[in-house]
């Protein structure tokens, strides 16, 4: 259970009604991290199936230092966070009109000692200082604590510490590190809206998802040139997608699938507690912090109703020949039949506006 926290289901066969391109999602057993701070690493198993590439399976064990010790408290503690979200996940499934107005009771000291040890032991600390080793001792003390400020509503996020790294065409990314306690509860966070959000993303996002990797989105990619008929690609990213990404926006479309003022109001403090660059504080007026914890899955949110939604729509109704799309987060590769690839599809009251 420690080594491996995915489930061993055997792949499933191709559903030749899928377009290509598109995976199918699956249902977690157990809960696996794949943002930036998590433990996960990618881990490429043979295909002894005997099945296309895109759909051969792969696992994420989490990084040996990072293995929470085998013990009988911690497997009951794995065991009742498996059994709690997956009310959640169950409801989220077969209700798909539904908003989660009580969401934050998941939110318990078992799934924060669990987001805990998802974590970087290594990772560079927040404007905290406080490094992974120093938060363990006494950690059930600090959990306790925790959990209840973030229960109680005086839990306060900090902002985080804004670090550059150089890019390949020589500019430079900027990063959010998050202080211990925002990457804990925003792990745990992430963890329960990920039981409702991945009911909802479309087969062809692969980015920062349960049981999804770049992989397997390069996978989907081969099948669907070598399958379709694929004559032209674009390759496209969206500019400066997690620097310019609308607050505003972002908290609607949350509210599409949650209701909970309680989590929402957790989503506002780290969207708007700004950053700290060389000891200055900096408002954030849009956009999330690449790097934090939260981040992936708030763009995750925010993407399918402003690119997937639509590009699925327009293909089905305005395109020309097959059409075949992959998502990883904000980079965008989508085949094409025809050079001349789509109708004209725009609707009557738009016309007539």
């Amino acid at each position: 259970m420690h080594e491996n926290r995915e489930t061993s289901e055997a792949p499933e066969a191709e559903d030749r009604n899928r377009p290509a391109g598109e995976g199918k999602s699956r249902t977690v057993r157990v809960h696996v991290f794949e943002e930036s701070d998590s433990g996960t690493v990618p881990m490429n198993h043979s295909n002894k199936s005997g099945k296309p590439p895109a759909e051969s399976e792969e696992g994420r064990p989490l990084v040996k230092e990072n293995t929470p010790q085998p013990s009988t408290l911690s497997t009951q503690s794995e065991a009742r966070v498996s059994q709690g979200l997956a009310g959640v996940r169950r409801v989220a499934r077969e209700r798909k009109e539904r908003k989660f107005t009580a969401l934050l009771h998941h939110l318990t000291v078992e799934l924060l000692r669990y987001s805990f040890y998802a974590l970087k032991r290594k990772a560079a600390p927040g404007v905290d200082g406080v490094t992974w080793q120093e938060y363990e001792t006494g950690l059930e003390g600090r959990l306790a604590d925790l959990h209840s400020r973030v229960h109680r509503g005086t839990y306060r996020a900090q902002p985080p510490r804004r670090v550059y790294i150089p890019k390949p065409d020589g500019r430079q990314r900027p990063l959010g590190v998050a202080a211990r306690e925002d990457k804990i509860v925003q792990q745990a966070v992430a963890e329960i809206l990920n039981q409702i959000y991945e009911e909802d993303f479309l087969g062809f996002s692969y980015g920062f998802r349960p049981r999804r990797s770049q992989h397997q989105a390069l996978d989907a990619l081969y099948v669907a040139i070598t399958r379709k008929k694929v004559n032209w690609i674009l390759d496209c990213d969206i500019r400066g997608f997690f620097d310019n990404l609308s607050h505003d926006w972002l908290l609607k479309f949350v509210q599409h699938g949650v209701a909970d003022r309680r989590i929402l109001r957790l989503i506002q403090k780290w969207l708007k507690a700004g950053v700290m660059e060389e000891g200055e504080w900096k408002d954030t007026e849009m956009g999330t912090p690449q790097g934090s914890v939260i981040s992936p899955l708030l763009a995750n949110i925010y993407l399918p109703y402003v690119f997937d939604l639509w590009v699925d729509a327009w293909r089905k109704k305005c395109a020309r020949g097959d059409v075949v799309v992959v998502r990883y987060a904000d980079d965008n590769v989508i085949g094409f039949q025809r050079r001349k690839f789509g109708y004209k599809c725009t609707s009557t009251k738009r016309s007539q506006n």
